[in-house]
Formats: C-alpha cells, sequence, structure tokens
C-alpha cells in the first residue's frame, strides 16, 4: 500500500505538459478510491473556470450546429431511407449533481430494438448492460448506417443542443445511465461533480479499448486535476482521436 502511494506521489513531479498522459499510465496500473480526496476535502469550484468553460461551450456549440446543419440534414435522410423511425434518439442520462437528462442522438438502433433485446435476454440476462459497457461486442440492435455513425462518432452531433443548453459540456466525463452509477462505486462524487462532456479523458486515452473501471478512474482523476489547459488539451487530442475512429463502436 505504502509502495503504491510513493509511486503515486511521484507521478506529482511529472512535468506539466506530460502530466495529463503520464497520469493515464499510472491510472491503468493502480485503483485511487484510498488516495483521491473526496469532494468536502478538495474545493473542486471555481467561479472563473466555471464561467469561462460555460461562455466557450455556448460560443462553440452554436457555431458548430450552424457549420453541421446540412451534412445534419443529409444524415436524417439517409436514417430515414434505410430504417423505419424517427432521426432522433433520446435517453434519460445522470447529469452534473445526480440531475437526469435527456440526451439527443442521431438513432443508429432499430426500432423494434426493444424486442431484439427481449430475445437476447432469454439466452442472457444483463445482456444490454453488457453492450453497454463492452463496446467491442457486437450489437445486434444497431443499423447499417447506425454502425457507420458510431464509427466516425457522427450519432453524437445532436449533443451539440445538450452543450448549448448547458446539460452538457464539450469536454467531461461521458454522460451515464443510472444503472452505470454503481460501477463508480466511491468515485461516484466526482461523476456527479462534473458537467458530463462531448469528449473527455476516456475517449482521447482508447474509449472502447479501455475497460470500465479504468474508466471511472480517468474520470476521477480529470474532475480532480481539471482546468482550461487541461481542457484544451483534450479538445486538441479529440480531433485526430474522431478521425483515427480510435475504440469507436
Amino acid at each position: 500500500m505504502r509502495r503504491a502511494q510513493a509511486r503515486y506521489e511521484d507521478s506529482a513531479v511529472i512535468s506539466e505538459e506530460n502530466s495529463i498522459s503520464s497520469e493515464v499510465v499510472y491510472l491503468a496500473e493502480y485503483p485511487l478510491s484510498g488516495f483521491l480526496p473526496s469532494i468536502s476535502e478538495k474545493p473542486l469550484e471555481s467561479w472563473r473556470y466555471q464561467f469561462v468553460k460555460r461562455t466557450l461551450d455556448f460560443l462553440f456549440s452554436l457555431t458548430m450546429i450552424v457549420a453541421f446543419a446540412i451534412p445534419g440534414l443529409l444524415i436524417a435522410v439517409a436514417i430515414s431511407l434505410t430504417s423505419k423511425g424517427p432521426v432522433f434518439y433520446r435517453e434519460e442520462r445522470i447529469g452534473r449533481n445526480g440531475r437526469p437528462f435527456r440526451i439527443w442522438k442521431f438513432r443508429s438502433m432499430y426500432c423494434d430494438a426493444k424486442e431484439r433485446v427481449r430475445v437476447a435476454e432469454a439466452h442472457s440476462s444483463g445482456k444490454v448492460l453488457e453492450w453497454r459497457m463492452r463496446k467491442h461486442l457486437r450489437d445486434p440492435r444497431i443499423t447499417m448506417v447506425g454502425g457507420f455513425l458510431r464509427s466516425w462518432s457522427l450519432d453524437e452531433l445532436p449533443q451539440l443542443l445538450n452543450v448549448l443548453l448547458g446539460e452538457m459540456s464539450l469536454v467531461g466525463p461521458r454522460p451515464i445511465v443510472e444503472a452505470e452509477t454503481a460501477f463508480y462505486g466511491d468515485l461516484l462524487s466526482y461523476y456527479l461533480a462534473a458537467t458530463p462532456g462531448l469528449s473527455g479523458l476516456w475517449q482521447v486515452s482508447g474509449r472502447s479499448h479501455i475497460d470500465y473501471p479504468k474508466r471511472v478512474r480517468l474520470d476521477a482523476f480529470y474532475v480532480r486535476s481539471w482546468s482550461l489547459k487541461s481542457d484544451f488539451i483534450i479538445l486538441a487530442r479529440t480531433v485526430p482521436a474522431v478521425f483515427g475512429r480510435v475504440g469507436a463502436r
């Protein structure tokens, strides 16, 4: 225990420009629930940071909504022509301070997805949550167009509206459903302290290639050390991650 803690303390002296990548490697090897301070012990709020972050979220999301209006229309047409059902999909997620909100996405699944799930659950209970957590598994609910949209993260474009409304941010932990809160354990307070993000440390660190416990620790590290500089670094790494389709499912 002391040895692990000593290694954790040593990581604090790593140069600032390499701190994020170094911590990712460290977090992959050691559980941090015993080392991270609780919300009450560490002041995570900074009104200046939150104000600037929210201003950038609003301006950037508004600009991107206008820029992607025509591509978004083409995606909507493709969805309508290839499968029955609405163009958009909305699902309740857990937001900051535990407040639920409904996320916007382009529909990437068949409309009879619930029926397909019932068939799958007849053979294996809890399959839906397994598909959500283990993205490398083949999900039979996803349409052909939906698979393409997911591989390029295009299904998430409508979430710019969530960012515009303040329900999400450009950078933060990925929004989770209520069933996933149990997997955060003692680190759930870190997720609840942040506004869920369109991109985040998990997405630029491997996304679906990273297992869920490591994803939880990455979320905790982001909240524990958040700053505008780290947000800009994550945003800069988001572009190659999207075009490289790293861990996209």
